[in-house]
């Protein structure tokens, strides 16, 4: 079968397994979950306006004098997504969470083309480092929100950055990469026929994480999902890799988390990484699928704040960190 990008629409989102021996490189020990608090701490709410004339939605948590982490998620969901870790972390770091164009609370336009430059999803990362005042900061990508942190490497370099991590990484379109199913779903997404794409949006939410989600919490990404354009999902696909994979070889700091139950990408995706970048480092995940960060919160939390933190000032009481222990 011929698979256009256009086909690729949506992969970021997909399901099946992955094998037994890529979950074996994995620690054997997973940490309970960190009980949450019943309400995130304040943040300052942000608005950014990109190059290009949009507006994107951004909130800033914790001390600005600390260590800075900037959070960019995934296809179809928002700053949200990253509640566990703002709910730990912000005591100790600088949190910023922003939502993506064409998500959430962000400008939406309603033409692909706004979508479809790489060059686009970089700017719009620089304006929110711009306007939240980051120094320099650690940067994390989920899903297809590795991509374009690929493509701020690319135009705006990795000098003056701490550090990057890509969790459940999309770093290349490319049907070899991906999971059979999340080429299936893919099409829906980007389907004419709306019935056709609410069909897919529970799909690809029911196939995003590695355990079914609370009520409350699927009822609301139920709802995040649901509110991208059609516009993006017809866009977002035509990205390219053009000078991305040099750029995934610039950072000193470069730290990669996978699940083993990754639904979305084979194993081949967040590996390919290491023969990018030599100084980069692998950490699996047994029990998770395409979100690390949400499935296993508590250990994406600490292996973040150690790498975060990593030959920063200890603050009072606390640990300057050290590279957290990996699989490579």
């Amino acid at each position: 079968m011929t698979l256009s990008r256009r086909t690729l629409i949506g992969t970021s989102l997909g399901v099946a397994t992955s094998t037994a021996a890529w979950a074996a490189t994995a620690p054997s020990a997973q940490a309970a979950p960190a009980a949450e608090p019943a309400t995130p701490p304040a943040g300052e709410a942000l608005s950014v306006r990109t190059p290009d004339g949009l507006t994107l939605s951004a909130t800033a948590y914790g001390d600005p004098a600390a260590p800075e982490i900037l959070f960019v998620h995934g296809l179809g969901q928002s700053g949200l997504s990253w509640h566990r870790q703002v709910t730990q972390l912000a005591a100790r770091f600088r949190l910023v969470t922003f939502d993506m164009r064409g998500h959430g609370a962000s400008s939406a336009p309603d033409s692909p083309d706004a979508y479809a430059d790489g060059a686009r999803w970089a700017a719009d990362i620089r304006a929110v480092r711009e306007a939240a005042g980051l120094r320099r900061p650690t940067l994390v990508g989920w899903s297809f929100g590795a991509l374009t942190v690929g493509h701020h490497l690319k135009h705006h370099g990795a000098d003056d950055l701490h550090g990057v991590v890509l969790t459940g990484p999309v770093t290349k379109f490319s049907p070899e990469l991906l999971q059979p199913r999340g080429l299936e779903i893919g099409g829906r997404l980007a389907s004419a026929d709306l019935s056709v794409r609410i069909q897919g949006i529970r799909d690809t939410l029911d196939a995003t994480f590695a355990g079914p989600l609370g009520r409350d919490e699927h009822d609301r990404m139920l709802v995040i999902n649901s509110l991208p354009p059609r516009a993006l999902q017809l866009g977002y696909g035509l990205v390219g890799n053009e000078g991305v994979d040099e750029a995934f070889g610039e950072p000193s700091r470069l730290y990669v988390t996978y699940g083993a139950k990754d639904a979305i990408t084979r194993p081949e995706m967040a590996r390919r990484v290491l023969d990018l970048n030599p100084d980069a480092r692998l950490s699996v995940y047994p029990n998770a699928g395409h979100a690390p960060f949400y499935d296993e919160p508590a250990r994406f939390n600490r292996e973040l704040a150690r790498f975060a933190a990593a030959g920063a000032r200890p603050r009072a009481g606390g640990d300057s960190g050290g590279e957290p222990p990996v699989s490579r």
